[in-house]
């Protein structure tokens, strides 16, 4: 064991949260250092360089509109970004049968399927305005949320198989995870946080509106730079000791010990159980962090020789019931390397977690196959994919979402440490 020396600060995980926190207290002079798990910085993002397409993510990647400071970031470090596309059609692919539409929300004409569908969309955004952002236990109705699933919701109010359809695709393929797992009080609260239903769903003008030129995963790597050796890879950290005075020790599963004066926690909170806390944390925080469970998530991206869907008036956008809840266009800007991005959410992932790899480009293709109506969909030139529940210091992806009772039995705790001076992420 040795002892590295007193530091300001110490940031525990090199995802774009723990280095954009160590960028901002380095740029205010202090002693900061960044303790990362892996082997690479980036966390849940994760951009292949090594691959025939120049650059592939298989992490995190879409921004927005409401994401101000991870835009804002980028173009601080000079990434540029670029608008998805959605000039063509869309597809909304339900038991294996295609409707196309154009915008956001697919076509429907049956008036009173119309009415249950609207007033679901706009039931949730009314609800979800009386929801404190900055905390959900405090809605006046909270209980009643929170005592309830999405699912739950969805028995009570849906009366149409296309509401109870498109909800259930908006929760597995938002939350990666089912409707039955959802605190409804939870699902508002992420809505809102989203800048509302229709954003949280929309491309153009929403959260899937542009990607990153070269990948996301370079916000971290360009901030890495810059802190230099502050940044250390490959060192997990297994325990936490603050007892002597204020000074919080912190030891490294080869045995490094650091100090600083404060530690910054940014991993997902269903990883902070691996680590030895001492004194124990908070009994109730302790029990809080074993109720956010991490999404189920495997997200593929399948390349062809030309971009024929848009040959075909598609612009890539499919959401259905299948084994990919959603898919994107994820051509190059420039034109190059066609290719569909594609999540297998949920329940699907589970089910399918198993196969061969092989076994899942065949099943991808061929849910490509129908929702296009094309055979052309069945010959991809390659197939990438990245099975984030076998990730070790993720979990899962793309985040954990709290089942029903949890964030009003211990949500005001997610922030309170007791006698920790610890600040908690991710």
């Amino acid at each position: 064991m040795s002892n590295n020396g007193k530091h300001d600060v110490i940031v525990i995980g090199a995802g774009i949260s723990g280095l954009s926190a160590a960028k901002l207290l380095h740029d205010q002079g202090l002693d900061v250092v960044v303790l990362e798990a892996r082997d690479r910085v980036g966390g849940r993002t994760y951009t292949l360089k090594e691959s025939a397409e120049k650059y592939v993510d298989v992490g995190g990647s879409y921004i927005g509109p409401t994401q101000n400071r991870i835009i804002r970031l980028g173009k601080e470090l000079g990434i540029g970004n670029y608008k998805v596309n959605e000039e063509e059609r869309s597809v909304f692919l339900i038991k294996d049968k295609p409707q196309t539409f154009r915008g956001s929300l697919p076509s429907i004409y049956n008036p009173f399927t119309v009415m249950d569908y609207v007033s679901c969309w706009r039931t949730f955004d009314d609800l979800a305005k009386e929801i404190p952002a900055e905390a959900p236990w405090k809605c006046p109705h909270a209980l009643e949320y929170d005592s309830m699933s999405v699912e739950n919701w969805m028995d009570k109010n849906c009366w149409s198989n296309f509401s109870r359809d498109t909800i259930t695709i908006l929760v597995r393929l938002g939350f990666a995870t089912e409707p039955c797992s959802v605190s409804f009080l939870y699902f508002l609260w992420y809505i809102k946080c989203g800048g509302g239903v229709l954003r949280f769903v929309s491309t153009t003008n929403g959260g899937q509106e542009r990607k990153m030129i070269g990948g996301s995963q370079q916000v971290s790597q360009k901030i890495a730079e810059k802190l230099g050796a502050r940044v250390l890879l490959s060192n997990p950290v297994s325990k936490i000791d603050q007892t002597k005075g204020d000074v919080v020790m912190v030891t490294v599963v080869s045995g490094e010990v650091y100090q600083a004066s404060f530690v910054i926690s940014a991993v997902p909170q269903a990883i902070i159980g691996r680590i030895a806390f001492s004194p124990p944390l908070p009994a109730l925080r302790n029990q809080l962090i074993q109720r956010i469970p991490m999404g189920s998530c495997i997200k593929t991206i399948t390349y062809y020789d030309t971009a024929w869907w848009r040959e075909l008036d598609y612009c890539g956008i499919v959401l259905g019931d299948g084994i990919i809840s959603g898919t994107q266009d994820d051509t190059k800007p420039d034109g190059s390397y066609p290719g569909l991005v594609g999540f297998i959410n949920g329940d699907r992932a589970r089910e399918v977690c198993h196969l061969t790899k092989e076994e899942r480009k065949e099943r991808v293709a061929q849910h490509y196959c129908k929702a296009f109506s094309s055979k052309k969909a069945l010959n991809p030139v390659n197939y990438v994919e990245h099975n984030w529940m076998e990730e070790e210091y993720s979990g899962g992806c793309y985040m954990g979402a709290t089942p029903p009772g949890v964030l009003t039995s211990f949500g005001k705790f997610y922030m309170l440490l007791g006698k920790y001076q610890l600040m908690l992420y991710g």
